[in-house]
């Protein structure tokens, strides 16, 4: 059984290498990428333009599992929402990297950061911002301020980010994203938007001189599934969940 998918109604997996210079832009360029790419999972064959200039590759976004992939002019994005495993993910997210050095001239010293990042989703018909103060509680600081009488919370994103090591060069962060507005709450009309749990380890700077984006990637999605399953799955998503179900 696939825990993460037992956790929130979608999850998914994530990777983003941000560089330090432009990527290239060149008809062939891209599609020689993608194409290298669509030969490994032939079920992409979505390719489009978006209105700002990116390139993105993508399965068919009808089913509940799906990849996509995306060429920034600063950024490689690849996703797969609803993945079997986590490592299901980790392999298309690692061909991506194993490709760009060649394909896209994107060498170790042009990383301005790496990260390897899991989402989930919640549907929520209602307050957002008033169910996740609820579900996690805003510290004895603020508590106070929830007690006024005919106070509505219309805003409550709590996020941190911690580093990992003295340099700072290695950090994760957490942060939950609501989609309620004031609108909203004012005519007590709501939509069927989702709470977005994110979970992100992020390696900033120049690799070095022997490491490679595949390995430190690995890195990362270990240290990410370890600190979850340790701070994140019993202390934030559970709570939502239970939140959720019981209103």
């Amino acid at each position: 059984m696939n825990t993460y998918a037992s956790l929130a109604d979608d999850y998914f997996v994530n990777m983003n290498l941000n560089t330090e210079m432009q990527l290239p832009s060149a008809r062939e360029t891209v599609l020689d990428f993608f194409g290298r790419v669509q030969k490994t999972f032939p079920t992409m064959r979505n390719f489009y333009t978006r209105e700002n200039g990116d390139f993105v590759l993508e399965e068919d976004k009808d089913h509940a599992h799906h990849r996509w992939l995306s060429i920034e002019p600063r950024r490689i994005c690849s996703g797969f929402v609803n993945p079997e495993t986590v490592e299901e993910a980790l392999v298309q997210h690692q061909l991506a990297l194993q490709l760009a050095p060649y394909m896209l001239s994107v060498s170790p010293l042009d990383c301005e950061a790496l990260d390897f990042m899991m989402g989930f989703d919640f549907s929520y018909r209602g307050n957002h911002d008033e169910l996740v103060a609820e579900a996690l509680g805003v510290g004895t600081a603020m508590e106070g301020l929830l007690d006024i009488p005919g106070a509505r919370t219309l805003n409550f994103e709590p996020s941190i980010t911690i580093a990992m090591e003295e340099d700072c060069r290695r950090q994760c962060r957490i942060m939950v994203e609501t989609r309620t507005n004031a609108y909203q709450v004012r005519r007590g009309e709501f939509s069927d938007d989702q709470i977005s749990v994110y979970f992100t380890m992020r390696q900033y700077g120049s690799l070095q001189h022997d490491a490679s984006y595949e390995d430190t990637l690995a890195e990362l999605k270990h240290d990410c599934e370890l600190l979850l399953h340790e701070h994140v799955i019993d202390q934030i998503l559970k709570p939502l969940a239970q939140a959720i179900a019981t209103k």
